[in-house]
């Protein structure tokens, strides 16, 4: 059901990192340190999706406006095409220190409670340093991508660069189940360091020496140097309107710009009912031709060819929507004019809302894990091309195509709320579902992240859930869709969502249940 609540709500992925959301707001936080707190915590207790050596976005609503921050950090400068190349790859590779690039979540906590917050740095970090020490069960689903992902890490990582994550995440030789007991003592003085210099320790410090020495004792590219060259970075979100809601995204280098690409497509159709292969076809067609553009022109902004603007015109979303027919089309990119994931959302009684997500990628990221630390690195380099005419081809200092993207939705100026769908390629493709679902088809919260959800693969290849009609899956065939019907809803996202009535200040939340989803509320 949708839960209901008036002074604060916190919505993530894990019932744990929920409530410790919910215990800052109550200690007399606000919904910027609940969400320090609440993402801190999910290093800890969703360890499968995220870590201290990850990276962060977040969208922040305070005092009427929005803010948005960048905390995607660069490729090492002492790598290049030439030396990956060198060193016997054709293609970025997924594991070890190659992908590893500077992690930017601890620097967008600190950031976020330097700007916005009203507890200290040390308060709000208090939970997640808890749990690391004392430990706490596992929960259904976290144990389930845990265990998958110990197999195939068993098979995948063979050199001893990758014996500290063993050592940490498969401490008796195998994944922990559900229900038992982890801790992470490494993780704790990590956490207790990262609170106590204020994030200074991490890039700047004791910290970033240990990342520094570890990735030279290994062949990484990945210094001490490019720690200490990086700071967040303020952004302002960029929207399209769809039928009077403003619908927001961090800009590139992240992947929002795909659901905004696709909704300018789309609000030039009239959409009657949710459960039609009409509404799954146009929805599809539009995604995939915003799709293939992102890939082509999304990089690093200060690289780019193309302008953001140029990509949401309104001349460009009639091109796009004019390749829309009958059947299936096989997506190319267009000329426009030129110029494994967390997700948590945040409201308290004070009208300030965040939408925060934070990620090592593909589940517990490059298998490195700086040694006694607890921190998992991520392995984001793995979206570099190693083409030299790609637009996100590899290049020193330079920020990869993102992933992980959080939202927001505003109406006439007004805060509606945060929303999310955490899940690689799918994140995009969740928010276009979600916003139509409750836009088009006025679902609640909880009925909006419920519903019934497909994923385009490539070209035309879909995958749709069970719960879809198999009149409709039928349908979307005969169209020429390569239809799959998934067994497991693992890959179609996990998202939450909070909104707020204008007038009241009441908020309405909703969770999944594809994940340990939980909402804590007072």
């Amino acid at each position: 059901m949708t839960v209901y609540a008036k002074k604060g709500m916190v919505a993530t992925s894990q019932p744990l990192a929920a409530q410790a959301g919910l215990d800052i707001l109550k200690k007399g936080g606000n919904a910027i340190d609940a969400a320090i707190a609440t993402a801190a915590c999910l290093t800890v207790v969703e360890p499968t999706s995220n870590g201290i050596g990850g990276d962060a976005f977040a969208l922040v609503w305070t005092k009427g406006k929005l803010h948005g921050l960048n905390a995607s950090g660069p490729a090492p400068k002492g790598i290049s095409i030439e030396e990956v190349k060198k060193a016997g790859h054709e293609k970025m590779p997924k594991y070890g220190w190659v992908p590893v690039t500077v992690p930017g979540a601890p620097a967008a906590w600190a950031e976020l409670s330097s700007r916005f917050g009203k507890l200290s740095f040390e308060e709000v970090l208090k939970p997640a340093i808890s749990y690391a020490e004392d430990g706490y069960p596992l929960t259904p689903i976290l144990g389930k991508y845990w265990k998958r992902a110990y197999e195939i890490f068993k098979k995948e990582l063979k050199g001893k660069e990758f014996n500290a994550w063993f050592e940490t995440f498969a401490p008796d030789g195998r994944a922990p189940e559900v229900g038992e007991l982890w801790r992470s003592p490494g993780h704790a003085e990590t956490l207790k360091e990262i609170a106590k210099t204020n994030a200074e320790s991490f890039y700047r410090g004791a910290l970033a020496q240990k990342m520094g020495e570890a990735s030279a004792d290994h062949g990484g590219f990945l210094t001490s140097d490019d720690l200490a060259g990086f700071y967040p970075e303020w952004v302002d979100p960029i929207k399209v309107n769809y039928r009077g809601y403003d619908v927001w995204e961090i800009p590139p280098n992240g992947q929002g710009i795909v659901a905004l690409m696709a909704l300018n497509t789309l609000k030039g159709f009239d959409f009657t009912e949710k459960e039609s292969a009409e509404t799954y076809h146009k929805q599809i067609e539009a995604i995939k031709l915003a799709f293939v553009d992102a890939k082509k022109y999304v990089t690093d902004p200060t690289r780019m060819k193309v302008s953001v603007e140029g990509l949401l015109s309104e001349k460009y979303a009639e091109e796009r929507r004019s390749l829309i027919g009958v059947n299936a089309i096989q997506p190319e990119p267009g000329r426009p004019p030129r110029g494994g994931t967390v997700y948590l959302a945040t409201a308290d009684e004070g009208g300030n809302m965040v939408s925060f997500i934070q990620s090592n990628y593909m589940g517990f990221g490059s298998g490195i894990v700086v040694p006694e630390t607890g921190i998992s690195l991520q392995n984001r380099g793995h979206d570099f091309s190693l083409d030299p005419d790609h637009d996100n081809a590899l290049e020193p200092g330079k920020r990869t195509y993102h992933t992980i993207i959080p939202g927001f939705l505003t109406k006439e100026d007004e805060a509606v709320g945060p929303f999310g769908v955490m899940g690689g390629y799918m994140q995009p493709q969740g928010h276009v579902q979600v916003i139509m679902n409750a836009i088009d088809f006025h679902l609640n919260p909880q009925s909006t992240l419920d519903a019934p959800r497909w994923q385009w693969i490539e070209n035309k290849k879909v995958m749709v859930e069970r719960t879809v009609p198999a009149h409709i899956a039928d349908e979307l065939a005969r169209r020429g869709h390569e239809v799959q019907v998934a067994m497991d809803s693992g890959n179609f996202g996990r998202g939450q969502i909070i909104w707020r009535d204008p007038v009241t200040g009441v908020l309405a939340g909703g969770t999944e249940a594809r994940t340990d989803g939980s909402i804590a509320a007072w």
